[in-house]
């Protein structure tokens, strides 16, 4: 028997999320600049689990001229051309939001222009005008992995402090552009991914670097001024904007009962969670102090920098989830890795595994979100992403069945439920994603996360055409019940 009050508010944010590298396509139009990603190939690994390093100069300039490889991020699945119809899919599954990026080198193609480019900002007031007359809430993402390859080759990424002011010069060229169709912002997608991924998140040539593990550090101090940068000069915009930043939530449970595993999975919290410490209280942690006073990283930091961190803190906080991880002392700390992949250590014995080895936990959506709502005092959160990859066919009657997905979104909807009953102020939920796109980590089609399916396959091939999956009509349904009717 359905409980017919819905816990979620009135204004609840049922939407879907995507990123402009993955699947907006038409690299090379309308005077787009060649961004980070546009030169990551499709990759056809032996362990799915592995995610591509580029570290070196030769690797990643190799896109520019390579004629053999597929870039699947190139094309992606040509949504610049189809939006339309495709907001016109969204629309009928009742999503009223929408969470998507600009791409920063549709408005600078090399990131350190002083005019914007204004086929691109044309563009996203066409996308923007076209959600809202569909009712239809963007969501906008400012940096999605996605930074001029000029910044990268000819500046040292997000090293060098120039960067900060060509980001800056970027968000508020768009934030003025559209004060008056945007509301809600992202500035950086999944910030603490720089942890474990220098390359997209930061822009470092891993092999150019003397001393990586400081110039990771260092670029994440910039990024982190840039954000505050953006919420300083977002609120003389417009003191509406509602402007937050982005973690990946990745709890965690400790390997056994030893004090020292449980030790481990505290620290390893704080570690994960210290870029949203400082985004949210305005100063590094006592726990990042000592980590860096005991590994001997001396950042450059401005006076000026601890006066923007503190003033210009975020007004809600985006997470990610899709996993949780167990933690042994022995494992060491995020803090300390360059590149991420699945240890067979951080295996849950009790939980079930997706296909690209992640573990599926819907409880522990509802225990990270008790934990962030006390370890942030009740900020607003919002989930930009939670989904499930599968490799799927076209069935019978251009049919797919997808009861996993289903069972998927729905037991995460009935922890996220009782989070909110729990008092968590959750304002969205932006499944990861409402349609097949190319994947962040691998660049392939093959894994599939939306509500509606692309008929495009790892290379390209396929009519391109879009097919209702059954999962679309299950979150109709949740939509239209705002919440109550899941099962």
């Amino acid at each position: 028997m359905k409980n017919n009050e819905s816990v979620f508010p009135t204004n609840f944010l049922w939407g879907g999320g995507v990123a402009a590298n993955q699947f907006e396509g038409a690299w090379d139009v309308g005077g787009k600049g060649v961004s980070q990603d546009d030169v990551v190939p499709f990759i056809d690994l032996e362990k799915s689990t592995d995610i591509p390093v580029f570290e070196s100069r030769e690797v990643i300039t190799k896109g520019l001229t390579d004629n053999k490889n597929i870039y699947p991020k190139r094309f992606g699945i040509d949504f610049y051309h189809t939006y339309q119809s495709d907001l016109d899919l969204f629309q009928e599954m009742g999503m009223n939001a929408f969470r998507t990026s600009i791409a920063w080198t549709r408005i600078f193609p090399e990131g350190d222009e002083l005019e914007p480019n204004e086929s691109g900002l044309k563009f996203y007031d066409d996308l923007f005008d076209a959600c809202l007359e569909r009712g239809i809430k963007p969501v906008i993402t400012l940096s999605h992995y996605e930074m001029p390859l000029n910044l990268v080759l000819n500046y040292g990424g997000w090293k060098n402090r120039e960067v900060i002011n060509y980001f800056v010069r970027f968000a508020k060229v768009v934030m003025e552009r559209y004060k008056d169709k945007v509301e809600y912002w992202i500035v950086f997608n999944q910030i603490n991914s720089a942890l474990t991924d220098a390359y997209l998140s930061l822009g470092l040539i891993k092999d150019e670097e003397e001393d990586i593990e400081l110039a990771k550090f260092q670029s994440i101090h910039h990024q982190l001024v840039a954000n505050a940068m953006v919420v300083k000069e977002g609120k003389k915009i417009n003191k509406a904007f509602k402007i937050g930043s982005m973690n990946y939530e990745m709890q965690s449970y400790p390997a056994s009962q030893r004090p020292e595993d449980n030790l481990a999975v505290i620290q390893n919290e704080h570690a994960q969670l210290y870029m949203s410490d400082v985004m949210v209280f305005g100063e590094y942690s006592s726990f990042m102090k000592r980590y860096f006073k005991e590994k001997n990283i001396s950042l450059i930091i401005e006076d000026e920098d601890l006066k923007l961190l503190k003033e210009n803190t975020i007004d809600y906080l985006a997470i990610s989830y899709y996993l949780t991880t167990v933690r042994s002392a022995d494992m060491g700390c995020i803090l300390d890795k360059i590149e991420w992949n699945m240890d067979e250590r951080s295996r849950n014995k009790y939980l079930p595994t997706s296909e690209w080895g992640w573990q599926i936990d819907p409880i522990g959506l509802r225990i990270a979100l008790d934990k962030l709502n006390t370890r942030y005092r009740g900020l607003p959160i919002m989930i930009a992403e939670n989904g499930i990859g599968v490799r799927e066919t076209l069935g019978d009657n251009n049919q797919v069945e997808d009861d996993y997905r289903i069972t998927y979104h729905r037991e995460h909807i009935r922890q996220l439920r009782e989070a909110i009953r729990d008092g968590v102020n959750v304002i969205g939920y932006h499944p990861w994603a409402p349609i097949d796109i190319i994947s962040a980590g691998t660049s392939e089609m093959e894994k599939r996360y939306g509500f509606i399916y692309v008929d495009q396959d790892n290379f390209g091939n396929g009519t391109k055409k879009r097919y209702k999956k059954d999962s679309f009509y299950w979150y109709q349904k949740v939509i239209k019940s705002n919440g109550i009717d899941i099962d």
